[in-house]
């Protein structure tokens, strides 16, 4: 396959990119990484009138960390966060799930902006978002705005983002001490889509009781489902094998995966449950070792 005709065009600086994309509006596209735009461009499922690559802005990428949070540029490619040992170590939530991220060659490439604006709902990066309460910060030729994670997906690969807007960061507060994290997914193959995936984080208290704790999920909804309602009731006490049961059934109560051809949504809802358990528990003994 071949994509339809477009028009291509190099930004020389974010401010070039943003002018273009005022410009054009909806009719163009920002090429980063490509990975998921240019398959959806060859089999026409996406037919940009103008592909405006901004590969060559290098302020859009990098690891900017802070005090309390760190930020992230756009145009940072998932390799770029594999091998920063600092932005590991500060976010285990992330780097357990990016070699779940399709494979070597494609994380070459692929960058977190891209990957969020893609907005696939089976997506891992979305999901994680979501769980870390991520800020993300877009910018117009006229301005710029932040946005929560949990309010940037609309639909499946539908997000927040105007048409003369790109998103150019996103910020991730730094976990508190005493606190875990774990990332399980279940695909048909590694790299593949997740049929179910979980992201969860666990604050403990000095007596191990839970007092903060997060629940988001890819590939059971349109968007990254957050779920942290069903683990309120874990708040203020030590996390029990009832306990995860308990918040395991309602997660497969609130979602609603749609299925495919790969998985029935009876099997999803199922699976959503038993990895809700093992990652609550794993989170839970990760935030008492310290780790």
């Amino acid at each position: 396959m071949k994509p339809a005709p477009f028009k291509y065009l190099a930004a020389t600086s974010l401010e070039h990119a943003l002018a273009l994309k005022a410009e054009h509006g909806d009719e163009a596209k920002f090429l980063a990484g490509g990975q998921s735009l240019m398959p959806a461009m060859n089999f026409r499922l996406a037919r940009p009138a103008v592909l405006i690559d901004i590969n060559g802005i290098e302020d859009l990428a990098g690891i900017r960390p802070a005090a309390t949070a760190t930020r992230v540029g756009a145009l940072t490619r998932y390799r770029s966060l594999q091998r920063d040992t600092g932005f590991i170590q500060a976010f285990p939530l992330i780097g357990e799930a990016l070699p779940h991220i399709a494979h070597p060659q494609i994380r070459n490439r692929g960058t977190l902006g891209g990957n969020l604006a893609h907005a696939d709902p089976a997506s891992e990066l979305p999901a994680i978002a979501v769980a870390l309460e991520a800020r993300l910060r877009v910018q117009s030729a006229t301005g710029e705005r932040w946005i929560e994670a949990s309010a940037f997906f609309a639909s499946a690969l539908t997000t927040d983002l105007k048409p003369d807007e790109m998103l150019v960061e996103i910020e991730l507060a730094l976990p508190k001490p005493r606190s875990g994290a774990c990332f399980m997914e279940i695909a048909r193959r590694r790299g593949d889509f997740a049929i179910v995936g979980v992201a969860v984080t666990i604050g403990l208290d000095d007596a191990d009781r839970c007092s903060d704790a997060r629940l988001a999920f890819c590939g059971v909804g349109e968007t990254p489902v957050d779920a942290s309602a069903a683990a309120e009731t874990l708040i203020g006490q030590p996390l029990t094998e009832q306990g995860a049961r308990k918040v395991a059934a309602s997660v497969q109560a609130m979602i609603d995966p749609a299925g495919s051809v790969h998985a029935t949504a009876d099997y999803q809802r199922h699976v959503a449950g038993v990895l809700t358990e093992r990652a609550l528990r794993t989170g839970y003994q990760r935030a008492r070792d310290g780790h």
